[in-house]
């Protein structure tokens, strides 16, 4: 029986190929789990139209969000903590408090998950943090970390 897959299967192929498997894996596993459907003509018209909507709606998202990378990696934010003498901090710089700071600055859509700290910051001074925002795209936030004034 001949399917068009509807999600990535590794063994199989990728959104939209046309595959051929054995009837039983595509009526009792593949159709009913909503992995495939038959190949007739009106689901093969069906989904070359819902992958092409996609895939502009991918492209519309790639643009956006490289323009959000570019503005990211002209920011520069402050965050001020607790620090000692010689400025070991008194714990670390969050993920949460850079993203806070992010949203402070007017970047609503810099969600916590996406901040990726190689190592912990825990001294003053300046760091470059990563931000993954889609697939391919990151961007690169300048972090001044100050103490706390008193």
């Amino acid at each position: 029986m001949e399917v068009i897959l509807l999600k990535d299967m590794e063994n199989l192929g990728k959104v939209g190929d046309i595959v051929k498997v054995k009837d039983g894996y595509a009526r009792n596993y593949l159709i009913p789990s909503g992995i495939a459907l038959p190949a007739t003509k009106s689901n093969i018209a069906r989904v070359k139209n819902e992958l092409q909507s996609l895939k502009k709606k991918a492209e519309r998202q790639l643009a956006r969000y490289k323009e959000l990378a570019e503005k990211l990696n002209a920011t520069r934010i402050t965050i001020e903590h607790e620090a000692g003498e010689e400025g070991k901090l008194f714990g670390s710089v969050t993920t949460s408090q850079i993203e806070k700071a992010l949203h402070q600055a007017g970047f609503e859509d810099v969600e916590k998950k996406q901040i990726i700290l190689e190592r912990p910051i825990r001294e003053t001074g300046t760091y470059e943090v990563k931000i993954h925002l889609f697939k391919d795209v990151e961007a690169t936030v300048t972090v001044d970390v100050v103490p706390l004034k008193k």
